[in-house]
């Protein structure tokens, strides 16, 4: 499930290398070039827009919407004194000019719809100069809207887990506070923010005050094929030790082998399926193993990555215990195909950051944080075929294509133009 994770790492360093050059204008036109006129007339699927040129012109075409426009840069060039705006036809609602950079005009068509833009700049023929041809195609426009959506990719699951609940108070803090009702309450909003995003999904392990067994909990994440899971604590340090702030910990690697080897040796694990797909119940007992350790290695390696990012996001809003990774052999960490990570959100015996946990909105700041830190390892280390990884797909594509920037939908230069995606 895991081996494309450094793969998609470079896809989307590359994705933010390409998407940051921008190619330069060309400069070949001669100076002084006016623009005479400008003709609007029917065409089949459209409309056809005619610039007048006493010269060849360098220029760039692009399109924008709400409302719909088709924007012109000229470079070195001006519209001669009896330039003026031809009267609307059909979905061509007016024209305006201005000045645009050193020299240049920039002409804006107002329409009154979407349309595909083609232009191409013709050589002077007869008693006909130069001219920049601009087909406005209604009917190109409509059949790439009615085009079928692109696949939006699953949503990665992310499996939220408040510690303890129920009989199970965990530790009573600073002022009486309950650990239990802490993570709870971390632990809805942050189901409550994943849950708003586009690619995310949470699942909780329990939305109550009640006790759910430890392996339960991680049962949970893998019957919804969670690509992740994260258990929510509060530490605790009895007595004045005046120790304080967050810490995120992932299982131990002694942890990790004495897990793998019970894992095994529990007849209903072994026949079941794990997450990546990979199914032990016909397998010899060493090859068994191999892939077991296969995918606990790769979980713990993302397990880590993404520790990593909900630390540092974590250390932007308050202290933190230790500024790296810890690692431990938690019970509730020993799934051993989802990555797994426990965050204690900081020391509920401390009075400061027992106040701080007492207040509903640091709670949901820490929530916030928290869900920075997931996104940042998704969209850096998307699961492939979820909507992370679709979209870095898109931006590599679009990146490679040399599209428009944002909002753009057609850029034209000189007399070629890029396709619209």
């Amino acid at each position: 499930m895991w081996g494309s994770l450094r793969a998609s790492i470079a896809l989307t360093m590359l994705v933010f290398a390409l998407a940051a050059r921008a190619a330069p204008l060309p400069q070949t036109a001669g100076p002084g070039v006016e623009i005479n006129a400008l003709r609007v007339t029917d065409a089949a699927g459209g409309l056809r827009a005619v610039f007048d040129l006493s010269g060849a012109v360098d220029y760039r075409l692009f399109q924008l919407a709400k409302p719909d426009r088709i924007v012109l840069d000229f470079s070195n060039a001006r519209l001669a004194a009896r330039f003026r705006a031809p009267a609307g036809l059909g979905l061509f609602k007016d024209a305006r000019t201005g000045a645009h950079g050193v020299g240049g005009t920039r002409v804006v068509l107002d329409l009154g719809a979407t349309t595909q833009p083609r232009s191409f700049l013709l050589q002077p023929t007869g008693d006909q100069g130069y001219r920049l041809v601009v087909d406005l195609d209604v009917g190109a426009a409509h059949a790439v809207a009615a085009l079928p959506p692109e696949p939006v990719g699953r949503k990665v699951v992310i499996a939220i887990d408040p510690g303890h609940g129920g009989h199970d108070t965990g530790a009573i803090g600073y002022g009486g506070l309950e650990e239990k009702n802490v993570t709870l309450s971390v632990g809805e909003d942050l189901a409550r923010l994943i849950n708003a995003q586009p690619g995310m999904k949470a699942v909780l392990t329990r939305d109550g005050d009640y006790f759910v067994p430890l392996q339960q909990r991680y049962a949970i994440a893998r019957k919804d094929k969670a690509d992740l899971f994260v258990s929510i604590h509060a530490n605790a340090c009895p007595g004045d030790c005046d120790t304080r702030g967050a810490s995120v910990w992932v299982l131990s690697t002694k942890g990790a082998s004495s897990t793998a080897a019970r894992w095994l040796a529990n007849s209903e694990n072994a026949s079941a399926e794990l997450v990546g797909g990979v199914s032990l119940n016909d397998k010899s007992p060493t090859l068994a193993s191999v892939l077991l350790d296969l995918s606990q290695g790769a979980s713990m390696q993302a397990s880590h990555r993404v520790a990593r990012d909900v630390l540092t996001s974590l250390a932007r809003i308050g202290p933190i215990y230790k500024p790296h990774v810890e690692r431990a052999n938690f019970v509730v960490l020993r799934s051993p195909d989802v990555p797994s990570i426990l965050i204690e959100t900081a020391f509920i015996t401390d009075p400061g950051d027992a106040r701080r946990l007492g207040d509903p909105a640091y709670r949901e700041k820490l929530a916030r944080a928290v869900l920075g830190g997931l996104k940042n390892y998704f969209e850096v280390t998307p699961p492939p075929g979820t909507w992370y990884a679709l979209n870095a797909e898109k931006r590599l594509r679009t990146a490679s294509a040399g599209d428009a920037p944002s909002g753009r939908l057609a850029v034209a230069s000189g007399h070629r133009v890029a396709p619209a995606n």
